[in-house]
């Protein structure tokens, strides 16, 4: 799907329409950037700063013809490991999985590095893409002794949560994810910002937009509610008690 994104984007622009709402990953406004430079896109990224990565010229004047929501799913990836370390505070190891074809993995891996090294836990970082890789990682987390896992920011990885999930209750790994969709599915907790409420956010642009707003003059917007989800049944098939703090933090607790 990765490879069709300059083609799709490009039949989108072949059909003059009036507005392209880029979402899926930081790949797909990355797509649609390089197709158009008039045609109004409106993006949600999750997994790539949108400065860093040159979709727009700053979050509050983007420039150009492209604008959206930023869901700084890759920053907070040294809170989720502190969350997984107050889980787990003997935890010497902990494994990463990242999608190498994604371009913010690299920031989000250096990140994780120094927040690890911070709290003085070894990082043992997996790589994949595609699904034979997922079986792979996880017989490289248990071979290399990790004891918890962490979910890096994809949306490879949200279309194979459940394979995920069930990998990890397999392999009795705890896991924390990036969004609530994987702890709905009996992931052990999630930490990230509201996709539905992302989405809410490029419908209400993409209305403004075809109202005769300039995507130049549209803040990129950044998330102002963070969720901590725990799914109390999957830390009970663990084996696991959650700290009450983690209790108290949390946005939802699924029993």
């Amino acid at each position: 799907m990765v490879r069709e994104l300059p083609a799709l984007a490009a039949d989108l622009v072949a059909r003059r329409v009036a507005v392209i709402a880029a979402t899926g990953g930081g790949i797909s406004p990355l797509a649609a950037k390089a197709a158009t430079t008039t045609i109004p896109i409106v993006f949600v990224a999750g997994d790539l700063d949108p400065v860093e990565s040159g979709l727009v010229a700053s979050l509050n004047r983007p420039g150009g013809n492209i604008t959206g929501v930023t869901l700084m799913l890759t920053v907070l990836g040294a809170k989720r490991l502190q969350m997984l370390r107050e889980l787990l505070p003997t935890a010497a190891v902990i494994g990463v999985l990242v999608n190498p074809s994604n371009p913010g993995s690299e920031s989000e891996t250096k990140d994780l590095q120094q927040a690890a090294q911070a709290l003085g836990i070894r990082l043992e970082v997996l790589r994949a893409s595609a699904d034979r890789d997922l079986d792979a990682a996880f017989a490289t987390l248990i071979e290399r002794r990790a004891a918890a896992l962490l979910v890096g920011n994809d949306s490879f990885f949200i279309s194979r949560r459940d394979q995920l999930v069930a990998l990890a209750a397999r392999h009795a790994l705890p896991t924390m994810y990036f969004v609530r969709e994987f702890a709905a599915v009996g992931g052990l907790m999630s930490y990230g910002t509201s996709n539905a409420d992302a989405y809410h956010l490029v419908g209400a642009y993409v209305g403004r937009i075809l109202k005769g707003a300039s995507p130049a003059e549209l803040p990129v917007q950044n998330p102002t509610k963070f969720q901590l989800v725990i799914n109390l049944k999957t830390a009970r098939a663990l084996g696991l008690d959650v700290p009450p703090k983690l209790l108290a933090l949390a946005e939802e607790v699924i029993e």
